[in-house]
């Protein structure tokens, strides 16, 4: 059978295309960065050409999808799409952009990265950076399985039959589940490295594997349901981050080598590069055969085998140009001796020794291209230009297509690719800090890190604009998730050079959300109370048209349009609803107590919000965690406002009763959040001076040093610490000789191998030694 070529490029999105799926061979579905879902419909097959409708349109990056096939319930089947909101949006075909969803998911603490359906379409599988895997009914959308285990990312799911479940995730482990079951694994794979992504096999397959896992590491494994590997196949030459399957049963994959390559027989046998960083996501086309990648260049392509559907003529060769006039960094490359490569001649005296081998060849004009070897067309084909490093010469650096006069590395860890951080003088610096930041999904806690890496590295340079609103290294408008931490376990964030962290000296807002959908969840809720017949403590209409005109100036951030009948409404749902409907008020409580004038309200003697929170049970042990975890994000959001740090202080003797038997907690969530409340507190006893307070916090603190095994939960603890331990020798006598504070930032360190983690703790070993 005849090379995959070209049959259509499409193009719409605005940022990377992460996620695709191909139902029909008219019908393709795409997730982008840019926040949106679109369907594409083929408007004519010679050539084809397709035109795209937008589906779903939020405010955050969208990184999965899965299609529920049609059923009688739902004719034209679902659109399954998550992402950063931690939301999971399941929709008909042809509902508009402004119609509702037919379901709304809610569970997930974190990004949404991976989504599987069932082949008979009657459950769906997700999975998140909130170290989860969950399990939903089609139909019966209230509930979810949680899939139970696993350590860190789920970054791959796979519904591999009507009882089997699989899951990647990035402690290295495959897991395998049975629908039938409560949640517990019935069987552990240990691979190699991080998993990314998993595709089921036909029954028939050759090898005799049953499904196949690939990650980190670039290598495929082909495996058996008994945990057994049959094979592995070798090709790329970076994280592979996406498989799929052809109906031969061959395999399909594309990762950050800006490669597709398509195996059978287990051997590579074409290898599609692209004019792009990652190639992201890759779906084949059940019926045809014809596969559908999604890139870094924003684009959507389509390849096909069959001469009928092939692209113009000129289409093709613009691809293929696009390919030839890629830069390459020469960072990714390594070391180039010029003096040591081959001229052109090589090219047609020596063939490759492996379908996508790549070979440096020295130009006349100088330049270095690469060249990867089309086993299928027996011949070397040009696939870049090996650009300079950043900034040498005063020539501009490509990247992404457009030219900057800086494109940094920032190293993850050893053995890794580097992150690409570019930067031009004209810019920012905080603002090209907080792009790259965004781009490739970190924390915001190393805006300022970051930033400063960008001023060293350009030695001086003019740097436009003088210092930027929100150089507080936590964001002050941080887009808190719960944990906010970076992808995997085995990717720490970036580590520029150490800049002084301690002692904190900002509180530390959670003040962002996704109002509108928020609000939309929390009318369900008081639906479902008004059909219940719980019409005591639901809102009627015009409680629900008063608190829309809160939550639409919530969003605008005027805090004095926030009418206090909104905030009383709040209230009364946050704490007298039935527990598993409180968390959407919740969620917009602590939004409120953001701003100075509600803030003031709910603090003031006559309302006075904490006994109102303190005695609904959500700090009880029969509370939903997550209710726990918002109730304590409403603590930390007290001590944004000057009101509120007066409650905080005040109360302090209430609060932290009723929020330190959580400090052991192994929910994620929570303890992230608990330690954000520390964190602030620790920065009020900085202006108080309080010993016996300070005291009990650095209790509290050692104890979550020695439990906690999240990366950013223990940096925030640390982080506490070190403030509190500004205090003064005192304390710092105290933490080292009775509360053994060394031993716990020991027991951390040895968790956490992160250089955020070991620049903290070394201003702290500093405090404790002096």
């Amino acid at each position: 059978m005849g090379d995959f070529k070209l049959s259509a490029t499409l193009r719409g999105h605005e940022d990377d295309v992460r996620s695709v799926a191909f139902p029909s061979p008219s019908s393709v579905v795409s997730a982008s960065r840019d926040f949106t879902v679109r369907i594409w419909a083929q408007q004519s097959s010679s050539p084809p050409v397709w035109d795209s409708t937008i589906k779903t349109h939020g405010k955050e990056f969208v990184n999965s999808l899965a299609i529920v096939p049609p059923s009688s319930e739902y004719p034209e089947g679902l659109i399954v799409s998550g992402g950063k909101d931690q939301i999971i949006d399941v929709r008909q075909p042809s509902k508009g952009l402004d119609d509702d969803a037919d379901a709304l998911l809610i569970g997930h603490g974190n990004n949404v990265c991976a989504l599987d359906v069932s082949q008979d379409g009657k459950y769906i599988v997700s999975g998140s950076w909130d170290m989860e895997a969950r399990l939903w009914e089609v139909g019966k959308w209230g509930d979810s399985t949680v899939l139970q285990g696993h350590t860190a990312s789920v970054w791959a799911v796979l519904a591999y039959d009507t009882k089997t479940i699989i899951t990647g995730c990035a402690d290295k482990q495959i897991r395998i589940f049975q629908t039938s079951s409560s949640g517990t694994p019935v069987r552990s794979i240990q691979a190699p490295e991080v998993v990314r992504a998993l595709c089921r096999l036909p029954s028939n397959h050759p090898s005799g594997a049953q499904f196949a896992s690939a990650g980190n590491d670039a290598v495929i494994r082909l495996w058996t349901l008994n945990g057994q590997q049959v094979a592995e196949l070798h090709g790329h030459e970076n994280f592979i981050y996406s498989l799929a399957v052809l109906p031969n049963g061959g395999l399909v994959s594309a990762g950050e080598d800006r490669t597709v390559r398509v195996w059978e027989n287990n051997q590579c046998i074409q290898t599609i590069t692209h004019p792009a960083i990652s190639v992201w996501t890759v779906a084949v086309c059940s019926e045809n055969g014809d596969i559908a990648t999604g890139a870094s260049d924003k684009l959507l392509r389509i390849f096909t085998r069959d001469q009928g559907r092939y692209a113009a003529a000129a289409e093709i060769e613009q691809f293929n140009d696009d390919v030839k006039g890629s830069s390459i960094p020469q960072q990714t490359v390594g070391d180039i001796n010029k003096e040591k490569l081959p001229g052109p001649e090589f090219l047609t005296q020596r063939s490759g020794t492996k379908e996508g081998q790549v070979q440096m060849i020295l130009e006349s004009n100088g330049n270095v291209s690469a060249y990867q070897w089309s086993g299928a067309a027996s011949q070397w084909v040009n696939v870049g230009t090996v650009v300079d490093s950043a900034g040498s010469g005063g020539r501009k650096i490509s990247h992404n297509g457009k030219e900057y006069d800086y494109v940094f590395d920032v190293d993850i860890e050893d053995g890794k690719p580097p992150l690409k951080l570019a930067y031009n003088l004209n810019q920012n610096h905080y603002e090209a800090a907080r792009k790259f930041i965004e781009d490739n999904e970190l924390p915001l806690t190393y805006l300022d890190q970051v930033a400063n890496f960008i001023i060293q590295n350009t030695q001086g340079a003019t740097l436009g604009q003088g210092n930027a609103p929100g150089a507080d290294p936590w964001g002050t408008d941080a887009r808190y998730r719960p944990g906010d931490a970076s992808q995997t376990t085995s990717q720490p964030p970036p580590a520029p050079p150490a800049t002084k962290i301690l002692p904190q000296k900002d509180y530390l807002p959670i003040a962002t959300g996704n109002h509108k959908i928020i609000f939309k969840k929390l009318q369900e809720f008081n639906e479902a109370l008004v059909n219940d017949g719980q019409k005591g403590i639901s809102l009627n209409p015009s409680d629900v048209e008063q608190l829309s005109t809160t939550v639409i100036a919530l969003e605008k951030g005027d805090g004095k349009s926030i009418d206090i009948t909104g905030v009383e409404l709040l209230v009364r749902a946050a704490t007298q609803w039935p527990a598993e409907k409180r968390l959407p008020a919740l969620d917009l409580l602590r939004l409120v107590l953001a701003f100075e004038e509600p803030a003031a309200y709910l603090v003031s003697p006559e309302q006075n919000l904490l006994p109102a929170l303190t005695e609904s049970g959500v700090f009880s042990d029969s509370s939903p965690p997550n209710n726990t975890m918002m109730a304590i994000r409403c603590f930390s959001n007290l001590l944004q406002t000057d009101k509120g740090r007066l409650l905080a202080s005040t109360e302090f003797d209430t609060i932290h009763p009723h929020v330190a038997p959580f400090i052991t907690s192994t929910n994620r969530n929570l303890i992230i959040a608990l330690t954000t409340l520390y964190i602030n507190y620790s920065v009020l006893l900085t202006s108080e001076n309080n010993a016996d307070r300070a005291l009990s916090l650095l209790d509290d603190l050692s104890k979550i040093l020695t439990t906690a095994t999240d990366s950013e939960a223990v940096y925030r603890a640390l982080v506490a610490t070190g403030t509190l331990l500004c205090l003064g020798p005192d304390f710092c006598e105290a933490g080292r000789d009775i509360l053994q504070i060394g031993d716990a930032v020991k027991r951390a360190e040895e968790k956490v191998k992160e250089p955020r983690i070991r620049n903290v703790i070394a201003e702290i070993r500093q405090k404790l030694q002096a």
